[in-house]
């Protein structure tokens, strides 16, 4: 694991962008896997203002994790999230954009569909990852034990809690997520992990002891994995 601390978000960002710009030069139809939240957001917005610097047309992109019960359109889902800041502004092609649908008429079959489309595009190239306040990595929550690959999650209150889901409590919110095994099988993984609200979790991911109750501490059994701080 490689650690790297910043004084500004900005200072993240644009180095987050340059590892995803040089990585996307060495393989113009890289498979990005993207997170959405708060932390990522200026790392997408440096990278879409240096658009020129790469080929967005062969890049494809693989949506890591949804709040399910919700319409696609939902300004709080990943899908808005990821629409506004990466996929329009980007112009992605629908042929090389792997969405997680929101509100599935059946979810167990939608995670069969989204595990056998990373089977055909993967593995992932490039994960880009942010940490949640109790170590969660996507829907991957703390518990007696991970899920390997995609699945429904039943979401604890930290997530429940997110700025994201503040206008969808009058829903049964679950995650539709990938597993673990799925992000442990990219080639390349960048944490991002910003705000006051982080310091205390990153302090325990970063004492290296392994546990089901903070799945990011499983970053540490992957050889390629940049942590970037602020």
């Amino acid at each position: 694991m490689h650690i790297q601390r910043f004084d500004s978000e900005t200072a993240l960002a644009e180095a987050a962008s340059q590892i995803i710009i040089q990585a996307i030069q060495k393989k113009p139809d890289l498979l990005l896997c993207a997170a959405t939240g708060n932390t990522p957001t200026l790392t997408y917005q440096a990278l879409v203002a240096q658009k020129s610097l790469f080929p967005a047309d062969q890049l494809r992109i693989f949506k890591l994790d949804e709040w399910g019960g919700v319409p696609m359109d939902h300004p709080g889902t990943c899908e808005s999230y990821l629409q506004e800041h990466l996929i329009q502004p980007l112009n992605i092609p629908t042929d090389r954009y792997f969405s997680i649908q929101s509100n599935p008429a059946d979810p167990e079959q939608e995670c069969i569909r989204i595990q056998e489309l990373l089977q055909e595009e993967g593995p992932i190239d490039l994960c880009l990852l942010g940490l949640g306040v109790n170590g969660h990595l996507a829907f991957n929550e703390p518990g007696a034990f991970l899920q390997p690959h995609c699945h429904l999650a039943q979401l604890t209150e930290d997530s429940l809690g997110h700025s994201m889901a503040k206008d969808m409590q009058d829903v049964k919110l679950y995650g539709l997520t990938l597993g673990m095994s799925d992000i442990l099988a990219a080639k390349e993984i960048v944490l991002l992990i910003s705000g006051p609200s982080k310091v205390e979790i990153t302090q325990r991911l970063l004492e290296a002891k392994i546990s089901a109750q903070l799945p990011a501490s499983f970053l540490w059994l992957h050889s390629n994995v940049q942590v970037l701080i602020q």
